[in-house]
């Protein structure tokens, strides 16, 4: 029997996500400035550290809530992947920092809610499974590459490996089950 891991749901800040990524949205710790043009009607946040090329695309996806327990855990080498809620809804991302090893590290492993009022941009290489929607449906964008598309298509023993991607699942790789707990763990 495979062991659990509970990993206690942590509310997202630009603090505690610094190490996976950065927050996207309005008031979300980034500085804002004035345009020249439409007086004060418009208010400039600065630009996240987005990372990509010419093969970046837009995905649209809608996530229904599942059990908060992790089964993949992927990263990219080619592009920050982002997420932006679209209808506000509340969702918890897993994420481990980014590594040298074929694995992610799962004692550095966190889980992070977001109320749905911004997006969540990650660093190269961040490992990650997938947005859980934590009550309603959940739409979001998914910022990606198309190779990645691509390499998500080549399954091969339940994973997925690719120039822009390494997916592995968790549960076999570490026989282990990580689990997110909505139990208050603070900032």
């Amino acid at each position: 029997m495979s062991r659990i891991l509970e990993l206690p749901l942590l509310a997202a800040t630009p603090e505690n996500i610094a190490p996976f990524g950065e927050l996207v949205g309005v008031d979300r710790g980034r500085p804002t400035s004035r345009t020249r043009f439409y007086d004060d009607a418009v208010e400039l946040v600065e630009k996240p550290h987005f990372i990509s090329d010419a093969d970046t695309c837009l995905s649209v996806a809608r996530v229904r809530p599942r059990a908060l327990e992790v089964t993949w855990m992927e990263r990219h080498f080619k592009h920050t992947q982002a997420f932006l809620p679209l209808n506000g809804q509340p969702y918890a991302v897993v994420v481990a920092p980014p590594g040298e090893t074929e694995l992610p590290d799962l004692s550095a492993v966190k889980a992070f809610s977001f109320d749905g009022n911004c997006g969540f941009l990650m660093h190269l290489g961040t490992w990650h499974e997938f947005p859980f929607a934590l009550s309603q449906p959940l739409d979001l964008v998914v910022i990606l590459r198309n190779e990645t598309n691509r390499n998500l298509d080549a399954i091969a023993d339940g994973e997925a490996v690719g120039e822009d991607l390494q997916k592995r699942h968790i549960g076999k790789r570490f026989d282990v089950t990580l689990r997110i707990t909505r139990r208050s763990a603070g900032a």
